[in-house]
Formats: structure tokens, C-alpha cells, sequence
């Protein structure tokens, strides 16, 4: 039985939603102990003196696309992992966007064995909601959730068969399984790489309304007053769609919802020189959408931050802006993104970690992302004021496609702990 002392801490409680002096005690991979003193009077096997910085539950990263089987060449479980840990996330939540999609046990179980001996985190996997990501014919839910499947979906493939997306619900209902869905109209969405308006125009670049957005929501909330499904909206990205989820929500509907840590921190005007790093799916949105966006994570209406992780390579990246592909890495820029919040006083420390940690925790039924006593000691420790300039070239991701290259962003992680273990920072 091994113990670790983490003495003279900033402890982010997003349960109390407390940021406070404390200590905390560590015993064979769990939280035995939580202190209100930074010194408590106890003997460890070894303690971690946090220098006052800030101690947080391991951040939960929903919807992680990991390009293994088909395109390691752009992200691996093992750089991935890597990635993960220097940016102080325990558990990532993988993409079935892969080639093969992810859609039968056996390929399942490839992911599984694969994650297990290369990642330092935890890897947990979702399947796709219907074969080959088509939009057809439902996966075999219940034998994926059998080998380990956590949600299903088909990420950003919007199932426009409303009777095939009806039926997969309610079959996912009756197994009590999460589907995860992309709400955007299709049709309207079909081309677009910009949100219309007079910045578009300008530009001379395809758009979408934000309508786009309210208009997939609306149908995907109708199925679930159906079927009583639960469901999480992968992004929420617009002010329009707002009301119609806080609706949902206060009449009962089993539904959460995330968004991008790019679409919390950018807007649509840092596309002006068609920088194909700034591309996204959804695409980058006004300022306005942005600060509602802010304000209803703030406000909890939106549960989830995540990284939306995308790695593409520099040959999918170096084209025309319309004919890029979407995406941006963002496992190691996602605390000091999510930071900017922060030191902009728009949220909070412990609300951030409300949906970085402990939301996503909760969606998806684990222990983890809170600092109670049984819960696994995943952790880290940052110091959220560090400036740097960020180099994509020193990322860990095999791809570098961020659009913080040379970005001034401020916050550190020092120390990331995988069920009490260190697999980050320096001992």
C-alpha cells in the first residue's frame, strides 16, 4: 500500500465549486483524504509539494479522434497519449471516425488492445450509431456496449434518415446507452466552411447560417421526446440554439451538450487571411455566439468542454480554404485555451473544471473528475499564470495543426497523475 502526500496546494474543487488552500492524500491509486490545511500533520511515502499551484481533476476529453486503424500517419495512440498527458488529460474519449469506422466489436477491441499498451491515460472508446458511419442501419448496440463502448455516434455524419436515427435511439433507450450527435441541417451545412454574414461575404467563402445549427437541434430534440433517449449534443456553438436547449432541459429531456474549446476562444474574424488552421466543423462563429457560448458554460446550460481533437496532416492542410480539411488538434492546448476564460474573469477556475472534468464524468457514469475521498487519484497540477508563446513544432501530436501556432496563451501543466501514478512532469 503506497501513499503520496500532495501538501501546499490550490485545490479546484468543481463539486463545491471551492478554489482554496488545501492538501490531499493519495492511497494505491485513489483519493484517500481531502484537507482544508495545505500541512496537514500526516506521514506518505512521498510527498509532492505543489508550490501553491493549482491541483484539479484530470481533465475527461469527450470526442478525441484518434487516427488508428487507417491514418496513423496523423495521430497515434502513442503520440496521442503523449499529447494527453502533457496537457493534463486522464482520460480521453475516442472518435469511431477512423478508416474502418469503428462499428463491430472486433474492431472495438483492436482500439482497446491498442490504447492499453501505448497511452499513459485512460482511452475510452465510442462506436459508431450506424455501420460504416452511413447513416442506415444501426449498429450492433448492445454487443459494443458488451466489449466496452462508452457512447455511440457518428461525429460529424448528421443521420438524415429520421426513421433510421428514431430506431437507434430508442433501441440505445431500452440498453440505457448515451448516443452522442452533431446537430447541424445537412443540406444548409452541405459546403460551407464560414458562418454567413458580412465577414463571408467579404471574403468571398461559402456560409451557413446559425440557423444551420437551431434547425438540427429542433429535429434531434423532437426524436428525443419520442424515444426518451440519452443524448449529448457534441457542440453547441451559436446563440440561436441556446433557448431551444434550455427548453429541452427544463422539460425533462434527458440531453447535455459540449462545445469547442476553439469555438469558446476564436471567432470568425481570425479566418481573414485564410489560414487553414482556423478551419472547423462547425465553422468559426461571430463574437457575439462566442460570448453566449461563454456565458451558458458559465451558466451550466452547456456541460462540456472539450478539445475537439482533429489532427490532419500538412498535405490535407496546405490548400485552398475551401478545399482544406476541417480540424485542429487541441489535446495540449486545451487548458491553456479554456485559461483565456479564465483570466478574461468570464469563468471561473472551479466552473471551468465543472466542464472539464466533473460534467463529463457524470455524462459518462465514471468516478473520476472530482476531488472527494474513492475517487481515482487522477489529477493535475498547473500553474494557471505561466506565459508562453506557443511553437506547434515542440506539440506532441504526430500532426500540428493548431491555430494557436504563435499564439501568446498563459497556463502550465505541471504534473498529470494517472490513477495516483505520474505520467507528466518532473518527479
Amino acid at each position: 500500500m503506497t501513499t503520496t502526500l500532495f501538501v501546499n496546494a490550490r485545490l479546484i474543487d468543481p463539486v463545491a465549486l471551492s478554489d482554496a488552500p488545501g492538501a490531499l492524500l493519495v492511497r494505491d491509486g485513489r483519493i484517500a483524504e481531502v484537507f482544508e490545511t495545505d500541512h496537514p500533520k500526516v506521514r506518505a511515502d512521498r510527498t509532492v509539494d505543489c508550490g501553491g499551484m493549482c491541483l484539479a481533476p484530470g481533465i475527461i476529453d469527450i470526442g478525441v479522434k484518434i487516427s488508428e486503424p487507417g491514418e496513423r500517419h496523423k495521430e497515434s495512440f502513442r503520440s496521442a497519449g503523449r499529447a494527453a498527458a502533457a496537457g493534463g488529460v486522464t482520460t480521453i474519449v475516442t472518435r469511431p471516425d477512423t478508416l474502418p469506422a469503428i462499428d463491430t466489436p472486433e474492431t472495438l477491441e483492436f482500439v482497446e488492445r491498442r490504447a492499453q499498451a501505448d497511452a499513459p491515460v485512460h482511452v475510452l472508446p465510442m462506436a459508431a450509431l450506424t455501420k460504416g458511419r452511413q447513416g442506415r442501419e444501426m449498429t450492433e448496440i448492445g454487443l459494443l456496449l458488451d466489449a466496452g463502448a462508452v457512447a455511440f455516434t457518428d461525429c460529424d455524419n448528421v443521420v438524415t434518415n429520421t426513421k433510421a436515427l428514431q430506431r437507434a435511439l430508442t433501441y440505445a433507450r431500452s440498453l440505457d446507452a448515451l448516443v452522442i450527435g452533431h446537430v447541424q441541417e445537412p443540406v444548409l451545412s452541405d459546403g460551407a466552411v464560414a458562418t454567413s454574414g458580412k465577414f463571408a461575404s467579404l471574403r468571398g467563402l461559402p456560409a451557413v447560417s446559425p440557423m444551420a445549427e437551431r434547425m438540427g437541434l429542433d429535429r434531434d430534440i423532437s426524436l428525443l421526446e419520442m424515444t426518451g433517449a440519452r443524448y449529448h449534443v457534441d457542440q453547441i456553438t451559436t446563440a440561436r440554439a441556446l433557448p431551444a436547449l434550455e427548453r429541452a432541459k427544463r422539460n425533462g429531456l434527458r440531453i447535455t451538450a459540449g462545445v469547442g474549446v476553439h469555438h469558446l476562444t476564436l471567432n470568425e474574424l481570425d479566418v481573414a487571411d485564410y489560414r487553414t488552421f482556423f478551419k472547423l466543423k462547425p465553422p468559426l462563429r461571430s463574437e457575439d455566439d462566442r460570448l453566449s457560448v461563454v456565458q451558458a458554460v458559465n451558466d451550466g446550460l452547456i456541460d462540456v468542454i472539450c478539445s475537439m481533437h482533429t489532427p490532419q496532416d500538412e498535405e490535407s492542410k496546405r490548400l485552398p480554404f475551401e478545399e482544406a480539411a476541417s480540424g485542429a488538434v487541441g489535446l495540449e492546448t486545451l487548458l491553456p485555451a479554456a485559461l483565456r476564460l479564465y483570466h478574461a474573469e468570464l469563468v471561473d477556475l472551479p466552473r471551468l473544471f465543472r466542464a472539464l472534468a466533473l460534467n463529463p464524468a457524470r455524462i459518462l457514469g465514471l468516478p473520476a473528475g472530482r476531488l472527494l475521498p474513492d475517487a481515482p487519484a487522477d489529477l493535475i497540477l498547473f500553474d494557471p499564470d505561466t506565459p508562453f508563446q506557443l511553437d506547434r513544432a515542440t506539440l506532441h501530436s504526430k500532426s500540428k495543426n493548431t491555430p494557436f501556432d504563435g499564439a501568446r496563451m498563459e497556463g502550465r501543466v505541471l504534473g498529470t497523475w494517472v490513477d495516483g501514478t505520474q505520467v507528466w512532469g518532473n518527479d
